[in-house]
């Protein structure tokens, strides 16, 4: 998995709002001390407030039987059931307002909170021009790929556009329903047939960007 600049964590550390998505949770905060704020901690039955959340800093940390913490993104780890890859992109497209919705803790998720950019029941040439979008669309999105492509000479718009040049960041999966439902067991096999996806359950196209080769 491509990684995660570090500007790009830091801005989402800084801009997204921790004490907002722990209340959402269910947990009410109170003032502890100067600069923090405490509450029951929601990952374990906590009958004394052992979750301690400092806004200044963006992180938060229980005291006693979890021994957890972290940033934001530790927190959406946590409490959504997800991967660091999926709570990086669940931030990064503002889907704040979505995790802000549902107050239940989820030991780990078993749905996609991501939009799928496929149709699960469209033929095989219109699957793979969805994948082609994805991907190319992927690439637009990326600041390092782009620049990657500038470096070598390869960025111009018009090229970029006619060959639907795209990058796989391995994020594909994350938009799918989980391989363990009956959905995501089947688009997975049929993207495994038409080369999409390796065997192991991993994507072909995957790394720098290029054309696609759909």
């Amino acid at each position: 998995m491509p990684k995660i600049p570090q500007d790009e964590l830091d801005r989402i550390k800084s801009e997204i709002d921790l004490v907002a998505l722990v209340r959402a949770k269910g947990v009410e905060l109170k003032p502890h001390g100067a600069a923090d704020l405490i509450g029951r901690c929601p990952f374990h039955n906590d009958k004394t407030p052992s979750l301690v959340v400092t806004p200044a800093k963006g992180l938060w940390h229980c005291l006693r039987a979890c021994q957890v913490g972290g940033s934001v993104v530790d927190w959406v780890m946590k409490a959504e059931g997800v991967s660091f890859r999926h709570a990086i992109t669940l931030l990064q497209e503002g889907k704040a307002a979505t995790l802000l919705s549902g107050d239940t803790i989820v030991r780990q998720s078993t749905r996609p909170k991501l939009a799928s950019p496929l149709t699960l029941d469209a033929d095989d040439q219109a699957l793979l021009n969805q994948v082609t979008a994805y991907y190319h669309d992927t690439l637009k999105q990326s600041p390092k790929a782009l620049e990657y492509l500038r470096q070598r000479g390869l960025d111009s718009a018009e090229a970029l556009e006619t060959f639907k040049t795209g990058y796989a960041d391995r994020t594909l999966g994350l938009r799918l329903p989980e391989k363990n439902r009956e959905a995501g067991a089947a688009i997975r096999d049929r993207l495994q047939k038409l080369g999409v996806y390796r065997s192991s359950g991993h994507e072909h196209l995957t790394g720098f960007p290029r054309r696609n080769a759909f």
